[in-house]
């Protein structure tokens, strides 16, 4: 029998102003170079984005050594470390930065901190490709804390020079305990001038807090290596709703649907709209023929990021 009554969108779901910079700028290379090019680490992280560049000749490597020397290399929306720069340099390799312009912003900001004498805790998930990143920008005095027993676990030099980053793509929730329990241990600790985790984790984020306690399950599309994608599943259990995380429509099971009349819809920051879109169609096949698909009202997103100067559409024709 089929039950579905309804389906909600969030939104606002699915790409976000970096990995569409990100997406832009590899297309842009290949049209620019031809192919192989070649990619630190996935683009970003979406199985379906990942394997459709792959196949049109689009290297992913985690080491610039795995590319020529002078090879064409792409650094993915995550960011790289100060010593993978170098290494491309050594190789002469030619670079297109992708780093989305948050993580470089975050970058810049643990930069200037370690410059003027302080020390940094970098709140984030130990290794993830951001945090590798935005570590490696300093030889020392960084320490990265992912929960409560690493807040506990710190040993700082100075506690009136200390200051915190965050990786951009966390829960909020989860964020702001580990900031409360740093504050409670070290009162003079120094906050980011603006706060790190991006208007698109946070949008999507509280787009499944305002759906979820209206859905008996949220799908979430996104791949396991999403960490955006993860933190939407955690959201929607923490408002006492099933969450199921998949990659595509082929991933439903039909037992989940079993008495289920409302289901939620996202997607994380790197997965394509046209992957949210075939969900729908798989869900409709088990759905009343009544079935009303309804988007929520939620925050208009018109941020842009510009790809570099060198990739304009005149300097690749």
């Amino acid at each position: 029998m089929k039950h579905i009554q309804k389906i909600i969108l969030a939104k606002p779901r699915g790409f976000c102003a970096g990995v569409e910079r990100a997406i832009e700028i590899v297309e842009r290379v290949m049209q620019k170079h031809g192919t192989p090019i070649y990619v630190k680490h996935e683009i970003v992280h979406n199985h379906f984005v990942v394997e459709d560049f792959r196949r049109r000749g689009v290297v992913f490597i985690e080491d610039p050594a795995q590319a020529p020397e002078e090879a064409v290399l792409v650094y993915s929306a995550h960011g790289v470390s100060k010593s993978v720069r170098a290494a491309a340099t050594a190789r002469r390799q030619q670079i297109y930065d992708a780093t989305c312009p948050l993580v470089t912003k975050v970058h810049g900001e643990i930069i200037r901190l370690r410059a003027a004498g302080l020390e940094v805790i970098m709140i984030g998930h130990r290794g993830h490709p951001e945090v590798e990143g935005t570590l490696g920008q300093c030889n020392d005095g960084v320490h990265l804390v992912e929960n409560a027993n690493d807040v506990n676990l710190l040993n700082i030099r100075d506690a009136d020079k200390l200051a915190f980053v965050t990786q951009t793509t966390l829960s909020v929730d989860d964020t702001a305990h580990l900031v409360a329990l740093l504050r409670q241990r070290f009162p003079n600790i120094r906050a980011p001038r603006k706060d790190n985790i991006c208007y698109a984790t946070q949008n999507r984020q509280d787009a499944v807090k305002k759906m979820a306690p209206h859905c008996q399950v949220v799908f979430v599309v996104g791949s396991s290596s999403s960490s955006n994608s993860n933190r939407l599943c955690e959201v929607a259990l923490l408002a006492g709703t099933i969450a199921q995380l998949i990659d595509s429509a082929d991933d439903i099971q039909s037992s989940w649907l079993d008495y289920i009349t409302t289901v939620g819809v996202t997607a994380g920051a790197s997965a394509p709209e046209q992957l949210v879109q075939e969900v729908i169609t798989r869900l409709l096949l088990q759905a009343d023929d009544k079935c009303i698909v309804e988007e929520m009202n939620g925050e208009e997103e018109q941020v842009v990021f510009v790809v570099p100067k060198s990739l304009s559409r005149e300097a690749t024709l």
